[in-house]
């Protein structure tokens, strides 16, 4: 297994405490729930808040993972289907500021986000009944089970940033 998320983050992540070593059926599970996690998270609070420490607002860091797990979606369903299993890094800072993150309202951030892990989910189950192994750039050979791992690691991570965004303002 490629631990390259655990080499870079820690193991568990030295800032949100996620845990690597879980399946990934239970990376899956956590990608699953978290429409409904950010939406418990963010009902009653004002999502255009941001943490000093932060770039983005807690609205933001729900776009943010709507667009990762598209991206990830997409290349998994195109190595599935085509083998082309070669992808590329994306700037996460430079598809912030197009999409204006932390100006779009949380309702219809919170329905894109929606969308946007049934769709994952989908390419998740395509990926691993075709076992697709993608060649990243930087991060070498990513199994299906690995970027599972990897994009779990994301929606936990900045679930995290929202909490401790939401705590600052309390």
């Amino acid at each position: 297994m490629n631990n390259w998320g655990a080499t870079r983050y820690g193991d568990p992540c030295r800032e949100c405490g996620y845990n690597w070593s879980i399946t990934p059926e239970q990376a899956i599970d956590l990608v699953a729930a978290i429409p409904q996690r950010y939406t418990e998270l963010l009902t009653g609070n004002d999502a255009r808040r941001r943490h000093p420490d932060l770039d983005w607002t807690a609205g933001g860091y729900v776009c943010h993972v709507t667009d990762n797990l598209r991206i990830w979606a997409e290349r998994l369903v195109s190595a599935a289907l085509t083998g082309d299993r070669d992808i590329t890094g994306y700037d996460d800072v430079l598809l912030a500021r197009a999409r204006a993150y932390n100006q779009v309202p949380i309702s219809g951030a919170l329905w894109s986000l929606r969308l946007a892990v049934a769709a994952w989910g989908q390419a998740m189950e395509l990926a691993a009944r075709t076992d697709v192994v993608l060649l990243h750039p930087e991060r070498g050979p990513q199994p299906w089970s690995q970027v599972a791992r990897t994009n779990a690691h994301d929606v936990f991570h900045h679930q995290w940033d929202i909490e401790r965004t939401l705590a600052h303002h309390t």
